[in-house]
């Protein structure tokens, strides 16, 4: 019998992929672990590697269509079938349809739903419900895009844990019950009452980036402290390092330094490494930074694992492969996975202090600007001294502001005396 390959379960909260191209189309012979096109996630473009040897029957979803987790992306008429097994197939998918038997998948199979059981959809109603109910499992930020949507959360099926209302939850609901959707003819203008203007759909990692960012300042309560730091010796530092690396093909910046200094510092520091799930504080025993990077495509966040016990020179190899894979789109999708905490720097693109809004669910984010010289006060005289700016963003439910100061005390404290020793290792 043909197999039907269906789009797996990732993982990440990721519900569906676009298809940027196919590599076969259908007719070709193709072999087991082949390439048969590039999907687009919200995380990365990957390579759907064929799941077996055989004859492509049929490709469910054109290039530039989008497919969500659990439907078929390609039939394949297996190594030693026949036209008339297709045939059979085909026919046997027909009557199949009639029934309308909802599917859902993942990486390790798919479980066929109960028949008579079928997702709820309530009707739009012309005025936004004035409160939703509390008995209701959905984050405030969820709360609120229903809101703002139009939604009614009764009427919505939660796909989260434990049947938790998502935003992709919401804005599903929300396009069904369109005009579009229902056979409506929609208008859209390429003016409004000033001139003429462009339309993009927001999609892929934009779309990514955009959820994330309104989950997170809709739902943890986020404040920012600011500090400078004296990074005049760690300069000096660098510059005089920096032959060395350039010899090995690295450039040396001082994000190496800063990510190094942060893992170490927030060693002490746990309430900045953790999240929070429910009515418990995760606090993570493990120190893993992720490194904010633009792409033409939007923001991705790769992540330095283990950074606590690794040279600085280790890193900056490390954050210089993952931005080079970020850059052609084609990073490993465990390199985008397991951040504790999170820098952003600024300083590059001229910025000085800013407010980073957290990658939720970590508690706290790390801001870097740009370094400037300035005059400063050391032992009575004035001194032109190189000054780095930086914003620390935390999540007030679970960090005070005093741990906070006292975390970006330290993490200066390490910058300026050039503290950049791993502990010896030790038993636990």
């Amino acid at each position: 019998m043909a197999y039907e390959f269906r789009f797996p379960d990732v993982g990440e909260g990721i519900h569906e992929g676009e298809i940027v191209k196919w590599f076969v189309k259908e007719g070709d012979k193709v072999q087991a672990d082949a390439p048969l096109g590039e999907i687009e996630t919200d995380k990365a473009i990957v390579e759907m590697p064929s799941p077996k040897t055989g004859k492509i029957l049929k490709l469910h979803v054109q290039a530039g269509g989008i497919i969500h987790v659990g439907e078929i992306m390609v039939t394949i008429l297996e190594e030693g079938e026949s036209a008339d097994d297709a045939k059979k197939h085909l026919e046997s998918k027909k009557s199949e349809s009639k029934e309308n038997v909802p599917y859902t998948g993942s990486v390790v199979g798919f479980v066929e739903e109960a028949k008579g059981v079928s997702p709820i959809y309530g009707t739009k109603t012309s005025q936004a419900p004035q409160s939703q109910p509390a008995g209701i499992m959905a984050t405030p930020a969820v709360r609120n895009l229903a809101k703002q949507m139009n939604v009614d959360l009764n009427a919505v099926k939660g796909t989260g844990p434990e049947g938790r209302i998502t935003i992709d939850d919401v804005q599903k609901l929300s396009k069904k019950e369109t005009p579009a959707a229902s056979g409506g003819i929609k208008v859209t203008r390429k003016y409004d009452f000033f001139g003429y203007i462009d339309r993009v759909p927001l999609h892929g990692v934009r779309k990514a980036v955009a959820n994330k960012m309104s989950e997170s300042i809709f739902t943890a309560a986020q404040l920012t402290n600011m500090h400078e730091a004296d990074v005049t010796e760690l300069a000096a530092m660098r510059e005089k390092e920096k032959s060395q690396f350039e010899k090995e093909g690295l450039k040396l910046t001082f994000m190496p330094y800063i990510v190094k200094a942060a893992a170490l510092t927030l060693m002490n520091h746990s309430s900045l490494n953790a999240s929070l799930e429910g009515e418990e504080i995760v606090f993570k025993k493990y120190y893993n930074i992720g490194i904010a990077t633009d792409s033409e495509e939007g923001l991705f966040v790769p992540v330095v694992k283990g950074a606590q016990e690794k040279d600085v020179k280790t890193i900056a190899k490390e954050i210089e492969k993952l931005a080079n894979d970020v850059k052609i789109r084609k990073v490993n999708m465990m390199d985008l996975k397991g951040g504790s905490f999170t820098i952003s720097n600024l300083g590059s693109v001229g910025v000085h202090f800013f407010t980073p809004i957290i990658n939720y669910p970590e508690s706290a984010i790390l801001g870097v600007g740009r370094i400037v010289e300035k005059p400063v006060v050391r032992n009575g005289k004035v001194e032109i001294r190189k000054i780095l700016p930086l914003s620390l963003t935390y999540d007030h439910r679970i960090v005070d502001g005093a741990q906070a100061a006292r975390f970006a005390v330290d993490l200066i404290k390490r910058l300026e005396t050039l503290d950049f020793e791993s502990p010896k290792a030790e038993g636990h």
